[in-house]
């Protein structure tokens, strides 16, 4: 009985100890049963429940290797785990043989999802950059080996060429102020704005820096606009935000021959909201979630011919965020888009 007893309170000062640990942490038998789960582990794997075997939620031949060397060795190891289900996960497991007869066994469990999705973008996001300098580069190259080369006296190509090789220089610069610019908005991204900003003003004069681009696309721009709409921002990364949501309206709903921006109140705790409809086709539901990823396009050829380089609404919405405000796209083929951006005083 005093045997029992002592097991029991072992047991229960162990727990505790676990309970105090801010990472999952779970303490099993020798048969790998679950005596005990903290309650972070209780939240990540909620089918990890007392009295379950391990392996039902956490079903990993490397972890149960790592548990039976740490048996037989009495060293603590450690060992990389991988759960594709229900969601992509990843965590550096500890398993520790606890002093005793009883064989139990301490699993802490530190989340390396986070870590692993950033390198997977920083990966994917290299990837992309390398490829959307290289396409118009090696169209630089091209040209410039024809100018030296077979063209190198024929005037009608020369023009044709050099037009053509001003162009992609220019879709190479863009994308580099876009990517600047994306870096400099991440960089501040925990700092607030402090200023104060019209939105009805500032929008106005959006759409007069675009009115050239608006009547070469024989597209119509209305404004709605009533009173003053101030907010606390940073104007230049505002005007940053609607120059982009408009451009791309006259760009991509330029076949609906209108755009429509309406500054109006808020909802949900925001006091204003700046829409920017179009009337253009629309894009299928499926893609709106991944519009703001960086280099996201429904069309990418469609995309590069209007001159965009994939990086406008990531933009935006990083924008939107460090104002502490809200952004809402909808769409659907045929309907359209409307993006509506939220902001407080």
């Amino acid at each position: 009985m005093a045997d029992r007893v002592t097991a029991e309170d072992r047991l229960a000062i162990l727990a505790g100890l676990a309970d105090a640990l801010p990472d999952p942490a779970i303490i099993v038998d020798r048969r790998a049963v679950v005596v005990h789960r903290n309650g972070p582990a209780a939240r990540e794997f909620p089918a990890l429940t007392t009295g379950a075997l391990l392996t039902v939620a956490l079903r990993s031949p490397a972890l149960l290797t790592a548990m039976d060397a740490a048996r037989q060795t009495g060293n603590a190891q450690a060992v990389e785990l991988y759960q594709a289900v229900p969601n992509e996960t990843w965590h550096r497991a500890h398993v520790a043989m606890l002093a005793g007869d009883d064989g139990l066994l301490v699993l802490t469990l530190q989340s390396l999802t986070a870590h692993k999705r950033t390198e997977q973008l920083r990966s994917d996001f290299i990837a992309n950059v390398s490829h959307e300098l290289r396409t118009p580069l090696t169209s630089l190259v091209g040209f410039i080996d024809t100018l030296l080369g077979p063209a190198a006296k024929d005037e009608a190509a020369r023009e044709k060429f050099l037009a053509i090789m001003r162009q992609q220089a220019g879709r190479m610069s863009n994308l580099i102020d876009d990517l600047l610019s994306l870096s400099r908005i991440e960089m501040r991204q925990h700092m607030r704005p402090t200023d104060k900003v019209d939105l009805a003003q500032l929008v106005r004069e959006v759409v007069e820096g675009l009115e050239t681009q608006a009547s070469e696309a024989d597209v119509k721009i209305a404004v709605s606009a009533e009173g003053e709409a101030i907010v606390t921002g940073d104007r230049n990364e505002l005007y940053e935000v609607f120059e982009n949501l408009i451009d791309n309206a006259i760009k991509y709903g330029g076949d609906g021959g209108a755009v429509e921006i309406a500054v109006g109140p808020g909802r949900g705790g925001y006091h204003y909201a700046v829409t920017v409809t179009d009337h253009g086709v629309g894009i299928a539901q499926q893609h709106v979630p991944r519009l703001t990823e960086r280099f996201y396009r429904v069309d990418a050829e469609s995309s590069r011919k209007k001159k965009g380089t994939g990086l406008g609404l990531a933009i935006v919405k990083h924008i939107v965020n460090r104002h502490r405000g809200q952004m809402a796209i909808r769409s659907a083929p045929g309907e359209g888009m409307t993006v509506e951006v939220q902001l407080s005083r």
